[in-house]
């Protein structure tokens, strides 16, 4: 299986530029020929901690944002991962959703949001691409081994990370290495491929180094350089690691 995961700078309250540069990587993948395709957590309308402003992300993106894109993305054939605050009822969700053709097929929430006002998700749902099982852990679910445990022990072959590290500089300097070692300890604990995908650059008072990175029991098999746009893109085998 063929999966790339993308680094991108953080973009902030503007889904038509965020859609256009989702259709573009869509576009680069089913040139590559790419099944699966990750960008980063809560990438659609930007990240917030604050409670009104992730509510107000999650309505426009659930009302408007998420069905514009479907339709704009329908005839891509590469499953797409992609995170956003989602209105669910009336919970707020920090959300990873699986695309496919057009149509949402499945979401993970996120487990344990550092968002105010964000319902934590309880289920760790498994997908199905090209033969090879996957889960979802989304951005401060990489601090909790047990996430990717409950992942692991459900079958899947493969976790996705959706990174969102846009932070003051002081607190960035401070995760800039602790991101990534978490990303080399989990699949070292459970025996899973690892991908990543973060944002990277600046944004108004805060910055994100990235941390997008490809990894089978620890081993860094592909990143993308610091504060650069860019993505990752590796051949999967389709066995399990863990048997390996």
């Amino acid at each position: 299986m063929r999966i790339a995961a993308v680094q991108c700078h953080p973009v902030l309250d503007d889904p038509e530029q965020t859609i256009a540069a989702i259709v573009d990587r869509l576009r680069w993948a089913d040139t590559e020929q790419v099944d699966l395709l990750l960008f980063p957590e809560a990438w659609l309308l930007g990240h917030a901690y604050d409670a009104t402003l992730v509510r107000a992300h999650a309505e426009i993106a659930s009302a408007l944002a998420l069905p514009a894109l479907c339709a704009r993305i329908a005839g891509f054939s590469s499953t797409l991962v992609l995170g956003v605050f989602e209105q669910m009822g009336a919970h707020t969700s920090n959300s990873a959703v699986v695309i496919e053709a057009g149509r949402i097929v499945g979401r993970n929430a996120k487990a344990h949001p550092n968002e105010d006002g964000v319902t934590p998700g309880t289920g760790f749902p498994i997908f199905l691409r090209s033969g090879l099982r996957y889960g979802i852990n989304i951005c401060n679910d990489s601090n909790f081994p047990h996430a990717a445990a409950r992942t692991a022990d459900q079958g899947a072959g493969l976790i996705l990370y959706p990174l969102n590290n846009l932070l003051r500089p002081e607190t960035a300097a401070r995760w800039r290495e602790r991101s990534l070692a978490n990303l080399v300890a989990r699949p070292r604990e459970i025996g899973c491929w690892v991908a990543s995908a973060d944002v990277a650059g600046m944004a108004n008072d805060r910055i994100s180094y990235g941390c997008t990175i490809l990894s089978p029991r620890g081993d860094i098999l592909a990143r993308v350089p610091e504060l650069q746009e860019g993505a990752v893109l590796y051949d999967l085998p389709i066995e399990d690691p863990r048997a390996a």
